[in-house]
């Protein structure tokens, strides 16, 4: 299967680009400044490098063939030739070229990688090597990433996802917001999750794994209450999986706000930190409960453990914030709230609750600043959810125990 939707550069585009990453190349063979009288060898290359960044490709295809016939080893020409061929659509008469080229100077790297490119696409077998070589070794940005791109894609067709992988995570670093790798990486990991599931269907259908896995596909599909009788069966299982307990209970905590449902929470919770131990998560589970049946101080005490168990957790940071600054605790609250948003800075209930503290201790710039991204966010999320609706799912909630205004 052949990964698709990762648009290669045009190939106009790429020889522009290329010129540019060898131009450092070809100008270390230029002629010294000292030297007055030019040899032969370097007016005929001086006048093929004029003729190719003027965009006169015929003229200097004929000029860099004439340094060859004084010179027949000279890697710029060589390299130059190659990539004429490759904008005529030649990827055999680049080849040549560019072996010429890296035989002569083997560390030209640019080189390497249209030669790479130009391999892949005649299913050559050194394509694999010499792409790799080239994604390892390039400096220039731009001509890296589509080199990582052209061998991720190879890896993948050959499917090979143990060397597909580690490529992709390279080029998200490179590339965060590149619309074509995301979408690379997309197809990747939910073919991984994929090939996944279908293993642990064979292997174990119907264990308790297995039962956690459809409860957990239930709750981000919005059906806590399918859910539960999965939770239950895979406790009945396995009473000690992990995260379990902690995860029922947070599944009665979404389908009802009445004592009897809550109070099947607060044992789940307790089960979870007789089990595991003590975690933020399960403090600020309990802290929530205690919020929702009006016992503040006690819900205080949950939510500062939890602080205490996680210090760099966002939503603890914003449950104890938002408490105290609801009990009017605001110089408390300011600094666990400017926490939560660098921690999260996608959690929009974070920065309300935060421009809601700084318009009562008067900060109006900061109260500004976190309104405008309140609003940001939220509307980024509206399309999100929009999005998943038209795929036929729901979007997860965001988790947040502090309400926030549609």
């Amino acid at each position: 299967m052949r990964l698709r939707g990762c648009s290669s550069l045009p190939r106009q585009l790429f020889v522009a680009a290329f010129l540019t990453a060898i131009a450092a190349f070809t100008a270390s063979h230029a002629l010294p400044a000292q030297v007055t009288q030019p040899t032969p060898l370097d007016s005929a290359l001086q006048q093929a490098d004029a003729a190719l960044h003027s965009g006169n490709l015929p003229l200097a295809q004929q000029l860099y063939q004439a340094v060859l016939q004084l010179d027949p080893h000279n890697a710029p020409a060589l390299t130059e030739l190659g990539v004429i061929a490759y904008s005529h659509h030649d990827c055999a008469a680049a080849i040549d070229d560019l072996r010429s080229a890296l035989n002569a100077s083997p560390h030209l790297t640019q080189a390497q990688a249209l030669l790479g490119i130009c391999e892949k696409r005649l299913s050559d077998p050194h394509a694999s090597a010499d792409l790799q070589s080239a994604f390892d070794n390039l400096a220039d940005g731009k001509l890296r990433i589509e080199v990582g791109v052209q061998l991720a894609d190879l890896t993948y067709q050959r499917g090979d996802m143990d060397a597909t992988l580690p490529i992709l995570q390279k080029l998200l670093t490179l590339a965060p917001d590149n619309i074509d790798i995301l979408f690379f990486a997309q197809r990747i990991y939910s073919e991984q999750a994929d090939n996944a599931l279908n293993k642990l269907l064979l292997l174990a259908p119907d264990s308790a794994r297995m039962q956690q896995l459809i409860a957990e596909k239930l709750i981000n599909s919005g059906d806590a209450r399918d859910a539960i009788a999965h939770y239950q069966k895979a406790l009945a299982m396995d009473p000690h999986l992990p995260g379990m307990h902690l995860e029922l209970a947070e599944a009665y905590m979404q389908i009802g706000n009445d004592t009897a449902t809550w109070q099947l929470a607060r044992q789940q919770l307790h089960l979870a930190r007789d089990n595991e131990g003590d975690s933020a998560p399960v403090e600020t589970a309990l802290g929530t409960l205690d919020q929702k049946q009006g016992n503040a101080t006690q819900a205080l005490v949950h939510f500062q453990r939890a602080h205490q168990l996680a210090p760099s957790d966002p939503d603890a940071e914003l449950n104890l914030g938002s408490l105290l600054a609801d009990q009017g605790k605001l110089q408390l609250a300011l600094p666990l709230l400017r926490a939560a948003v660098q921690d999260d800075p996608m959690n929009s209930a974070a920065h309300y609750r935060l421009a809601r503290l700084c318009h009562q201790l008067h900060l109006t710039t900061e109260e500004a600043q976190q309104i405008k991204l309140y609003r940001e966010i939220r509307q980024a999320q509206d399309k999100i959810a929009a999005i998943h609706q038209q795929m036929n799912r729901q979007p997860v909630a965001e988790s947040s125990t502090t309400g926030h205004p549609q």
